[in-house]
């Protein structure tokens, strides 16, 4: 991409009514846009960050054998109330509205009852189980506060997963293996260090399940890590009741501050009795499939990396989701012969199924380097007068700041690896 045809500019100020560090870097670097409180619109380098962190997702759950689909986000109101979770005092993100018929109708903020209840078409016999689906989907969720930019919106999206098995041992061996590979997710993104998988309370889920947790000033949450154990709980759960039954003294744990990535849910077979998809088992017994819930926000996850990887300076990608492998700067325009040049290894470099944006704008070295540290691509390859005589290449890495001159050929190397 050029950068001088990408329709966005970067800023020096956010929005006066940004508090949050992930949407202050966001807005100023060109990723997103604010349309109100909670709700963003992605650009095109925000979308390309987006559809990095899906692509490392989808795989993950493809390994466990997921199919992907895509539901609807308006809702009918009678599948919820089966399973009392339609009423505001049950569920209090509810965004409601009604059609012109007069029905009322609801906006997604999750899924569990819509596609428990179209598997009804689908599952009917031992045979037919276990399936597991996912979709990426926009949900909308009414929250009273929506002051954390993109880490907590109104609309968001999200990875959302449900397995149907026949009984909680095969239930528990799926649960295990998604775990597995959630954490595998927050490794590919950056975060593998410092995410913790926490005991938590089931809110309008069940009455317990498991977070994802990733230490950040920034984040929401308290949670207490056993760091000899690899044990976290949320503070919300953390009773003698809970710590006899992990195993933990109190006198071991250390308080910290967190952003919630993940989450994942055991609703057993209460949910799909309440909307009826049942299977026969082996003896032709009537028996209601067993149902997890596995969710990651995906616009969440992307925030949380800025805020927790970011400088002083601006966003520092890793290079997994980054929306470009390199950033190309030409550093002189007042030469043909380099602005020459510097086409020639963008050539070079996309011919090689390198993704690169490069800066070719009318603009001072100055600038462009400031703009390069902003955006947080992780490689900034620039070519100047020196590039022109030496025929090497300056390649910087973003994240630590480490320069050196290289050939052509290790530039390649460099990035492909």
């Amino acid at each position: 991409m050029l950068q001088s045809r990408l329709f966005t500019k970067t800023r020096k100020d956010a929005p006066k009514d940004e508090v949050s560090r992930n949407a202050e870097l966001l807005i100023r670097g060109g990723y997103i846009h604010k349309e109100m409180a909670g709700a963003y619109a992605y650009l095109p380098l925000g979308l390309r960050v987006l559809e990095k962190i899906k692509h490392i997702v989808r795989e993950e759950m493809n390994r466990l054998g997921g199919e992907e689909i895509s539901m609807t986000t308006l809702q009918r109101k009678e599948l919820w109330e089966k399973t009392d979770r339609w009423s505001d005092e049950k569920v209090d993100v509810w965004f409601k509205s009604a059609l012109k018929s007069g029905a009322e109708v609801g906006f997604g903020w999750s899924h569990e009852e819509p596609i428990t209840d179209m598997m009804k078409n689908f599952v009917s016999s031992y045979r037919d189980l276990p399936a597991y689906v996912y979709q990426f989907q926009t949900k909308l969720r009414n929250e009273l506060r929506a002051k954390s930019g993109i880490m907590r919106g109104r609309e968001f999206l999200m990875k959302d997963m449900y397995s149907y098995t026949t009984n909680p041992e095969e239930h528990k061996k799926f649960y295990d293996s998604v775990i597995e590979a959630y954490l595998n997710v927050f490794k590919r993104v950056g975060l593998g260090e410092l995410t913790r998988l926490t005991f938590a309370s089931g809110g309008a889920f069940t009455k317990f399940s498991h977070e994802f947790q990733t230490i950040l000033p920034a984040g929401e949450d308290t949670i207490y890590v056993d760091t000899k154990k690899g044990i976290a709980i949320n503070k919300e759960v953390l009773t003698d009741e809970v710590l006899s039954d992990l195993g933990v003294n109190r006198a071991d744990l250390v308080e910290e501050t967190a952003a919630e990535v993940g989450n994942i849910f055991d609703f057993g077979g209460v949910k799909s009795e309440q909307l009826g998809l049942m299977y026969k088992d082996e003896g032709g017994k009537s028996v209601p499939v067993h149902l997890g819930s596995y969710g990651i926000g995906v616009t969440r996850l992307m925030g949380v990396v800025v805020e927790a990887l970011s400088d002083e300076k601006g966003i520092v990608w890793p290079k997994s989701i980054a929306p470009f492998r390199a950033h190309l700067i030409l550093a002189v325009h007042d030469d043909a012969d380099i602005k020459a040049l510097a086409h020639e290894v963008y050539k070079t470099l996309t011919a090689e199924g390198i993704e690169v944006l490069f800066d070719d704008r009318d603009a001072r070295a100055g600038e462009k380097f400031a703009d390069a540290d902003l955006i947080g691509i992780p490689s900034r390859i620039t070519v100047g007068k020196k590039t022109l005589e030496s025929k090497l290449y300056e390649l910087t890495d973003r994240e630590t700041g480490k320069t050196s001159e290289v050939s052509l050929e290790h530039l390649l190397q460099e990035l492909k690896d």
